[in-house]
């Protein structure tokens, strides 16, 4: 066996040896691609109930704040009527009481500095 003929069959068995490599490599790069596949093939299933549940809490949430709406309406109405039925109170009634208050106050004193 000459230099020549020595030289190829390294390099032969070099490239053998890079075969083998390269086709473990495609072998473990196919898996891989599967194994991604059916990781996207199953998130696409899961993923219209999800969406579906999503679209339904958003419904009910959304009619739990018409609800929460209407209530804050309805509290800002009743607020605004005893707002207006104390100051109708205290205009019809406090103005009276006022004066009452000062007469008998003025009683009391005059009563007081007579016995005085």
């Amino acid at each position: 066996m000459n230099g020549a003929e020595l030289a190829s069959l390294i390099a032969a068995i070099a490239f053998a040896v890079l075969v083998v490599f390269l086709v473990i490599v495609l072998l473990r790069l196919s898996r891989l691609v599967d194994a991604t596949s059916a990781t996207i093939r199953e998130t696409g299933d899961s993923l219209i109930p999800l969406l579906n549940e999503l679209t339904e809490t958003t419904k009910q949430t959304n009619r739990q704040l018409e609800k929460i709406d209407q209530i804050t309406e309805n509290v800002v109405d009743a607020t605004t009527n005893l707002s207006s039925l104390i100051n109708s109170f205290t205009n019809s009634i406090g103005g009276p009481l006022l004066r009452v208050g000062e007469i008998i106050r003025s009683v009391t004193g005059l009563i007081g500095k007579k016995k005085n």
